[in-house]
């Protein structure tokens, strides 16, 4: 029996994977291709580096990913051991020096009796032994093409995001409930409508708004099942009319009328907290999102807790193909780990592969994973990437819109705290579990 793990990707999923399972006991062998071979956002040879931003984002329990943070600090995790020893001022967010951080990851593995680092790429995966796949978002042509073998079709190359809100953000006076020609249960959608002079002024304003620009390895054909929104408005100021705001089967209740253009929202989680913007992939920058978007009639106070983006991200269908401990359904002796899986975001990734390398050491040690509460933003992150629509799955950063409602009547600006000390109260007892229960089934989420 082959009693060693291995780890495919040295980013912060596979790094942060390969020190929580060596922590408890496993060896390791993890699998790095950088210096030999670098992707095209990659520049440094050093083992978790952060290609886009040095921020981790905020670090306030008011935020989620503060919260994970706290989480992950909690459990004693390298990524935010790293954070905190190469901070950097930036306000209420935590943000490093990214050189500094990837030279302390790189010596914690390097120096770790259990972890043995292996240079050079992997394009194949190991046809025995229990292995986490952390290959991250610009995973290698050649493994990719094996994942392919492995996921079916569920494998993909490129995000074509759209917007979400929160459903109490919505001005309901303005948005109905109702599926178009009255099919489904009426309610599966709901909808924003514009009058004319609403329709053009928007059209308008998307085909002057700011656009992210592309790096040179992104530069892909759009399907034409994803077009950017304001790439269809590009081609007339009537085509997102005959798209995907056309208000054809849809009666306005307040006009008794089919109105001249409707914006469609679609429930994101089966508590219908969230929404996202039906066919509103976008590669308008984030604030220019904000600004547009609330023209939308009902939107005008819209919370987002996901922006829009298209970009080049290698990504599995999880919902579809994951157990909720991120095992392989088809092959449980796998485990997927960080944004393959479709978390957004550095800390996210961090905390996937953490919940990835703890689940691998219990299976190794012959106890099944036991996954975080719900309630706790690591369990909550799990359960949006594999308890999730698997036929509109994207990926997603952290949010509070993923937790599960708090009982009763809460005051707005009291919820999130309520929330935060919620989580952690949730984290104390599966820590407890996870340092006390011998061989125990794996929970659900």
């Amino acid at each position: 029996m082959n009693n060693r793990l291995t780890i495919i990707g040295g980013g912060l999923a596979g790094c942060e994977a390969a020190w929580q399972a060596a922590q408890r006991g496993v060896s390791v062998t993890l699998h790095e291709m950088k210096p030999d071979k670098l992707t095209p956002a990659h520049h440094m040879p050093g083992l978790a580096e952060l290609v886009c931003s040095n921020s981790l984002r905020g670090d306030s329990l008011e935020n989620a990913v503060g919260l994970l943070k706290e989480e992950l600090r909690r459990c004693a995790s390298l990524t935010m051991e790293a954070a905190e020893a190469t901070r950097v001022p930036a306000g209420g967010a935590l943000a490093v020096d990214r050189q500094l951080f990837s030279d302390y990851v790189t010596e914690k593995i390097s120096a770790h009796p259990l972890i043995t680092l292996e240079r050079g790429e992997v394009s194949a995966i190991p046809a025995e032994g229990t292995v986490i796949i952390a290959s991250g978002p610009l995973t290698s042509d050649a493994l990719a093409e094996a994942l392919g073998g492995l996921t079916g079709d569920r494998l993909y190359f490129y995000d074509a995001i759209a917007p979400i809100v929160t459903a109490e953000s919505l001005d309901m006076g303005q948005v109905f409930a109702a599926s178009r020609y009255g099919k489904g249960d009426g309610d599966d959608y709901l909808n924003c409508p514009l009058n004319q002079e609403q329709y053009q002024r928007f059209v308008q304003e998307l085909l002057t708004a700011e656009k992210v620009p592309a790096r040179d390895f992104e530069k892909v054909v759009h399907f034409e099942g994803c077009m950017p929104v304001e790439t269809l408005a590009e081609r007339g100021v009537e085509t997102l009319r005959f798209g995907p705001l056309k208000p054809v089967g849809l009666v306005d209740p307040r006009s008794g009328s089919e109105p001249h253009a409707v914006i469609q929202l679609r429930a994101e989680n089966r508590e219908r907290t969230m929404f996202n913007l039906v066919g509103f992939q976008t590669k308008l920058t984030w604030p220019e999102q904000r600004r547009v978007f609330r023209m939308i009639p009902g939107l005008e106070q819209a919370e987002f807790v996901r922006l829009g983006s298209m970009h080049r991200n290698t990504f599995i269908n999880s919902p579809a193909l994951l157990l909720p401990s991120q095992q392989l359904k088809s092959d449980p002796r796998i485990l997927f780990a960080g944004q393959i899986t479709g978390v957004e975001g550095y800390v996210e990734s961090a905390a996937s592969g953490f919940l990835a390398g703890i689940a691998a050491a219990r299976l190794l040690s012959g106890r099944e994973p036991i996954v975080p509460p719900a309630e706790t933003a690591l369990g909550a992150l799990m359960a949006h990437i594999t308890n999730s629509d698997a036929r509109h799955f994207q990926p997603m950063n952290v949010n509070y819109g993923l937790f599960p409602e708090l009982a009763g009547r809460v005051k707005k600006k009291e919820k999130r705290g309520l929330l935060a000390e919620r989580a952690l109260a949730a984290l104390d007892y599966w820590k407890e579990q996870l340092e006390h229960r011998g061989t125990e089934t794996q929970s659900k989420v």
